[in-house]
């Protein structure tokens, strides 16, 4: 997914519902962006903010839909460039055809992970199929370190097979949770994972306390461990829990998406589809797809022209990590 939102707009983390013996949880909220168009299909945005960059290595977090692709025109994104990250694609209704640079063609469908690193550069484009209705998912970045931002292209595909504990049926397509894990390759430890939890239930997973962990609530209502989040809301808990207590607060199933990872201590450029180090590495990247260069390489079979690439601002784009925890 190609970002179009270059300048995210402050939002205030809010701590609520805590008591003197819950750990802190932060509520970030979501910003509607639009991706482009003339019937733009609108996402709702939790990362990045100004008040958190990066939880783990995931920095961006778009939540979409249910969407009516009849009313909206669904999804179609031109193909695009990507440095320094990963893509990871999944899906709780409707279907999307992926193509890249890398040559790969597949499909994006429900509880089936897409993961495309970008590395050096990659170019893809994005579309929801014809025979899609309801277009409802999450797409999701994760910044590669120092030493592999400059990897090779890359496009795993995986079906993760559904595991219980307690009251949550859960999907792990990267990391391990639950007796579940991925094979997937990523290149700091981290954690994503698809749960259902049963109405009116609480289950408490075991979690590593060396990550730090966000919870995308989909639908229903979640509290965790005491926070109690809505839909499109992310909830944050820093490192140093080894449990984390989950409860369904409705009379349906709630689904949400749990994030986790090793503090990332890098500080990060992010601007457009482009992570680096530097503002250089931006305009270096940003040049070379303008001059269609093979660093990017081609899409075929897209019917249509390639997305250009926004003006740059005309001031120095610094880098950002997360603040300081008190």
């Amino acid at each position: 997914m190609s970002n179009v939102e270059v300048d995210p707009a402050t939002r205030r983390c809010a701590a609520v519902d805590h008591n003197d013996s819950a750990p802190q949880v932060d509520v970030l909220s979501a910003r509607d962006v639009p991706l482009g168009g003339p019937r733009a299909m609108t996402v709702r945005r939790t990362l990045p903010q100004r008040a958190r960059t990066l939880i783990g290595a995931w920095c961006f977090v778009d939540h979409y839909g249910p969407d009516d692709v009849a009313d909206t025109g669904g999804m179609d994104v031109a193909p695009h460039p990507h440095t320094g990250l990963q893509t990871v694609s999944w899906l709780f209704s409707g279907e999307i055809e992926h193509r890249d640079s890398l040559g790969s063609h597949a499909f994006v469908r429900p509880g089936e992970l897409n993961l495309m690193t970008g590395g050096y550069g990659i170019s893809h484009s994005e579309g929801s199929t014809v025979s899609t209705t309801i277009l409802h998912g999450v797409q999701l970045w994760v910044a590669l370190p120092e030493e592999h931002r400059h990897t090779g292209r890359d496009f795993r595909h995986y079906v993760p097979n559904p595991v219980r504990m307690g009251g949550a049926e859960i999907r792990v397509f990267l990391g391990s949770l639950a007796g579940g894990t991925s094979p997937v390759r990523t290149f700091t430890p981290l954690l994503g994972a698809e749960l259902v939890l049963d109405p009116r239930s609480t289950t408490t997973l075991p979690v590593d306390a060396g990550f730090e962990h966000g919870l995308l609530v989909d639908q229903g209502e979640v509290r965790m461990t005491g926070t109690l989040l809505r839909p499109a809301e992310l909830g944050y808990l820093g490192a140093g829990n080894d449990t984390l207590m989950l409860t369904n607060e409705t009379d349906a199933p709630a689904r949400a998406v749990l994030l986790g990872g090793t503090p990332f201590e890098e500080p990060i450029v992010m601007w457009w589809n482009f992570i680096g180090r530097t503002h250089d590495d931006i305009v270096e990247a940003r040049q070379a797809w303008e001059n269609a260069s093979d660093r990017f390489g081609s899409v075929d079979g897209y019917d249509g022209d390639r997305l250009p690439a926004p003006a740059l601002p005309n001031a120095t784009i610094a880098p950002r990590k997360n603040p300081a925890r008190h």
